[in-house]
């Protein structure tokens, strides 16, 4: 990136930063290309970088699809990067006692407060499944949300660690969001986008431009190098390294017209009742 200065001394842009495997990849390549110097980055969940970016704290990063729809005369979304899915998604999943369909009324645990996947799940359940199970949040720990409830909603590493080791170890069924949506509605999910505050971009737009680029970069050099990244990253976790590039693989960083058409899909289906327009406009930044 460029670092002249204009009459005032730019300061680093705020950008947010996953610290669930599933982003990995977007920023392990940052080290290596050499952008990561010029981001202020910050770590969090999914939702408190959501509500991070919301408030001003942060001037880009990645935003829940449920919480960038609420707020999306505020942002402009990046195009081509996202984290989603074609398919399965692995990390985010309903994890059951019973047969879905036998799941009215029954006590299902919401292991995040992310939006977005609760979201799905609720929306799958009741118009793929017809139930409306009694929903209520919890700390995502399978064992002892199974001891309360028939079900349970889990997202992220903690999905992961759930339907490969502790689902089987228990007998439980394990249900994919990302390949649900797929299979009823043909189209690719996308879980979150990155985005840009339009206050920023107004200020700073050549910054806005060069951390998407930075962000596009190391996506493609991970996924070239995916192996490394998984070994890379087995050090340090709970999943071994075949393990972790298959969930790489598997993962979708696109964000073009058929993630954008899910989007649409999606938002035609929740928004009246979870606070956006059905046919919220996304605004993605355009090339200049």
């Amino acid at each position: 990136m460029d670092n002249a200065t204009d009459d005032h001394q730019r300061s680093r842009p705020r950008v947010g930063h996953i610290q669930f495997l599933n982003c990995l990849p977007l920023y392990w390549g940052l080290a290596r290309t050499g952008t990561l110097l010029d981001l202020e980055l910050t770590k969090d969940t999914p939702e408190k970088l959501s509500e991070r970016l919301v408030r001003g704290d942060l001037d880009i990063g990645p935003i829940t699809l449920v919480e960038y729809l609420r707020n999306a005369d505020a942002l402009v979304a990046l195009p081509d990067i996202a984290v989603g899915c074609d398919g399965p998604v692995m990390s985010c999943v309903i994890v059951s006692q019973l047969p879905l369909r036998q799941l009215d009324g029954a006590r299902v645990a919401l292991g995040s407060t992310s939006r977005t996947s609760v979201r799905l799940a609720q929306l799958l359940l009741a118009e793929r499944h017809g139930v409306r199970p009694d929903y209520y949040t919890c700390p995502p720990d399978l064992g002892l949300m199974m001891q309360e409830a028939d079900a349970a909603v889990l997202i992220g590493d903690a999905a992961l660690r759930a339907s490969l080791h502790d689902a089987p170890r228990l007998g439980l069924q394990v249900h994919d969001l990302g390949l649900m949506w797929k299979e009823w509605t043909g189209m690719p999910f996308v879980f979150a986008v990155w985005a840009a505050r339009k206050d920023f971009l107004a200020r700073e737009p050549e910054t806005v431009r060069e951390v998407h680029q930075a962000f596009l970069a190391s996506r493609d050099l991970s996924l070239v190098e995916v192996a490394k990244v998984a070994e890379q990253a087995a050090r340090w976790e709970s999943f071994d390294a075949e393990l972790l590039e298959r969930y790489f693989r598997t993962l979708d960083f696109r964000f073009g017209p058929e993630q954008l058409a899910g989007v649409r899909e999606f938002a035609r289906r929740t928004g009246p009742t979870t606070g956006f327009p059905a046919d919220v406009r996304v605004e993605l930044l355009g090339a200049r």
